[in-house]
């Protein structure tokens, strides 16, 4: 499934840029980012669940904020890109 994640981590201090970097990290690991504060992720159930814990360890939730959008399996009817920074089909094959 389709699981879009945003984010917003405060960085008023080093700790705050820390959680940063930590979130960015954690879902770079589970998927593509597409812009900034915004990645996509294609996991299944035990997946999504990992994802969080491991999302919720790092962050403050009395100064950042997650949010997580469950698009399913049926995602590449639901999404639609205009503009720069295509998207890459994690599903397909890698050519290098």
């Amino acid at each position: 499934m389709l699981i879009l994640v945003t984010y917003d981590v405060s960085t008023a201090t080093s700790e705050g840029r820390r959680r940063l970097r930590q979130v960015s990290k954690v879902c770079l690991a589970y998927g593509q980012r597409v812009q900034n504060s915004v990645f996509e992720c294609i996991v299944d159930a035990a997946q999504f669940k990992l994802l969080k814990l491991k999302l919720l360890a790092v962050i403050d939730p009395d100064q950042d904020s997650l949010r997580f959008y469950q698009l399913g399996n049926s995602y590449k009817h639901k999404v639609e890109h205009i503009g720069i920074k295509s998207s890459l089909d994690l599903e397909g094959p890698l050519i290098l």
